[in-house]
């Protein structure tokens, strides 16, 4: 679903994406349609998270597993099912998964709903706190290690995992206008 102005009739739901095991935790906060999808989600946490989307993902909603068909065995079509549906069968707070190997388990709470305001754009990214970690670095005991060997330049492997990740990490960062820009670009891709 491309972002665009919503008619009056819509619901927005409110959503706190939290980067389970994190301390400080990593959060957003998204405000998105109740039309979308849980595959419009999966872009919109990609997005808002700073995920490049490189690995396989899906949703836990009270057992039951919900993802992309194609690429995951034995999950419901995350397709089908609205924000709209999950709310009304009662699921407002479940779990997302990326990359089965690093295992990044996200925990969706829908905190509220409302009416949409004319001419709102949506989805969008309203808040958020802390920097997500890189891909591929070996899921949060991993993240937490390459933050230990980075702050320390007299660790033995400071040089190799400075090299490996290429730029500076700064995990308090949070630049909420690029979260959205992406959010805009990954939206509009359908």
């Amino acid at each position: 679903m491309a972002r665009a102005a919503l008619p009056k009739t819509s619901t927005v739901a409110s959503l706190k994406i939290t980067l389970r095991g994190t301390k400080p935790p990593i959060w957003r906060r998204l405000i998105m349609p109740d039309t979308m999808t849980l595959a419009d989600l999966h872009k919109a946490i990609q997005a808002a998270m700073g995920w490049h989307d490189t690995h396989l993902h899906l949703f836990d909603i009270d057992g039951r597993q919900y993802g992309d068909p194609r690429t995951v065995d034995d999950v419901a079509d995350e397709r089908r099912l609205t924000l709209h549906g999950l709310m009304k069968s009662g699921g407002l707070r479940f779990a997302y998964i990326y990359d089965f190997g690093d295992s990044w388990e996200h925990v969706i709470a829908i905190e509220k709903t409302r009416p949409a305001i004319d001419g709102e754009i949506l989805p969008a990214c309203v808040a958020g706190k802390r920097a997500c970690p890189p891909e591929d670095c070996g899921g949060i005991w991993g993240y937490q290690h390459l933050l230990e060997v980075l702050a320390d330049p007299s660790h033995p492997e400071h040089e190799e995992q400075r090299e490996w990740v290429g730029e500076e990490i700064d995990p308090e960062a949070f630049d909420i206008n690029l979260a959205n820009t992406v959010l805009k670009a990954k939206l509009s891709q359908k």
